[in-house]
């Protein structure tokens, strides 16, 4: 079994919303890269990062936060430790930003919201970059939720 630890980031921090709802949320800490420290001391070798800002707004809002956790990981490495493989979700809807991140240090993108609305960017960038872009679907009721979870569409999650 592979368990991978989520750092949720939102206006900077370590948040853990409830069922989505950005209205419920709970700060875990203020700087994402000291709870990717924490992760990699408890032997994480893997680190999945979701920009909670960027998957409402389409953009790179926590571009900062996820930019200190790749330099925490490189920190490690250099140390003698494990880098641990990252992943990041979360307002990547095109492919100038699957190649900023990937190109940043991020190993796989996780497209959502672009997967649902525009199918051919997630065929364009598994092609160009193949393995390193994974599809993730968010489901509220059974139904798709885009948009950071803002939006519930009437595609049934099952079915994709």
């Amino acid at each position: 079994m592979i368990v991978v630890p989520a750092i949720d980031i939102r206006g900077g921090k370590c948040v853990r919303l409830v069922q989505g709802d950005y209205a419920r949320e709970t700060v875990f800490g203020d700087e994402p890269a000291d709870m990717a420290r924490r992760w990699m001391g408890e032997g994480a070798t893997a680190l999945h990062l979701v920009d909670l800002d960027g998957a409402k707004s389409g953009r790179r809002d926590n571009e900062s936060a996820v930019s200190g956790v790749l330099r925490a990981v490189t920190e490690n490495a250099s140390g003698g430790g494990v880098r641990p493989t990252t992943q990041l979700g979360g307002g990547i809807r095109d492919i100038g930003s699957v190649e900023f991140w990937l190109g940043a240090g991020i190993e796989r993108v996780i497209l959502g919201t672009a997967a649902v609305r525009e199918p051919s960017l997630v065929e364009d960038a598994a092609k160009r970059f193949p393995g390193r872009v994974w599809v993730g679907i968010d489901a509220r009721d059974g139904k798709v939720a885009v948009d950071g979870w803002t939006q519930t569409t009437e595609r049934m999650a099952a079915g994709l």
